[in-house]
């Protein structure tokens, strides 16, 4: 089994800032495989289902991102999972939009998502899908302010695109393929 937990924070206001990009993929995943993610457990959004013959939770953490890992490791423990079952997709400023790759391991670069999570599993060997949103063009937009700002509609165009290959990637780790 596996867990894909799609980082973001929760309510309408959120909904389309860069911060929540874990959050848009993942409501696209959950449609293509046909996972409900209604389930209210681990102060998440959660859903199971099968992909592929393997057993899937699909987990929409509801605490605000720098508290994903109060959500991400009491059901990882639920599962009786261990951390290197888990797949976080998120955010990275470090990456040009639009950029993604799979990484495993390594350390959380100042994500407060990634952070949470690596303290609260005392490991940071998981995989992450990290999913460029840039820098802000003017240096003085401090970062928090940028992340939280919504995508721009050409964005949001572009992103609708990269969402059919990143289903992809993420069955790639899914499947075990590299």
């Amino acid at each position: 089994m596996k867990i894909i937990a799609f980082l973001g924070n929760p309510g309408k206001k959120y909904a389309r800032n860069r911060h929540n990009i874990g959050f848009i993929i993942g409501e696209y995943f959950a449609r293509q495989h046909g996972i409900s993610c209604g389930q209210k457990k681990f102060n998440a959004l959660s859903g199971n289902g099968k992909i592929d013959g393997e057993d899937i939770c699909l987990l929409f953490p509801q605490a605000y991102m720098n508290k994903s890992g109060e959500s991400v490791i009491p059901a990882l423990n639920y599962y009786g999972l261990d951390v290197q079952d888990l797949v976080a997709v998120h955010d990275e400023i470090e990456f040009n939009f639009g950029r993604v790759e799979i990484k495993f391991g390594g350390g959380h670069k100042g994500h407060n998502g990634i952070r949470s999570i690596v303290q609260c599993a005392a490991s940071a060997d998981f995989h992450r899908l990290r999913f460029g949103v840039g820098r802000p063009e003017n240096p003085e937009i401090p970062i928090a302010d940028y992340v939280l700002g919504n995508f721009l509609p050409e964005e949001m165009v572009k992103i609708e695109e990269l969402l059919p290959r990143i289903d992809e990637m993420l069955m790639d780790v899914i499947k075990k393929r590299d």
